[in-house]
């Protein structure tokens, strides 16, 4: 029996994602009281635990939205993933938080011949 198991979290923690990395749609964020603190925490659209923000990962999103206020966050998309940080000066696995990957572009089609039109202005 591992102790996740038997205290589970409200909130998003690295071993959740076991490896992976999803993109989610950002529904919400809401501060709560943790502890003596209150928290910036983002809930995710279709998902039960929100995870909660440190500066890190507050601006990965700022970067992400173009938006500096988390109430124009909703709808937005971003890409979770596991990292290695020191945290007290241990290395710990966190979550953090990147922009989708972009689909690839197309690369324009081939040209076989270029035709010599004096009416290209170059």
């Amino acid at each position: 029996m591992k102790a996740t198991d038997i205290f589970p979290s409200k909130y998003l923690r690295a071993g959740d994602l076991n490896g992976h990395e999803p993109v989610v749609t950002i529904d919400r964020v809401a501060l709560e009281t943790l502890g003596d603190d209150s928290k910036p925490v983002v809930y995710f659209s279709g998902k039960d635990k929100g995870l909660v923000l440190n500066k890190t990962n507050w601006a990965a999103i700022v970067d992400i939205t173009k938006e500096d206020d988390s109430d124009l966050w909703k709808g937005h998309k971003v890409k979770l993933f596991t990292a290695r940080v020191e945290f007290q000066g241990k290395r710990v696995d966190a979550v953090r938080i990147d922009a989708p990957a972009r689909p690839a572009r197309q690369a324009p089609p081939v040209v076989d011949h270029i035709d010599d039109d004096s009416s290209i202005p170059f």
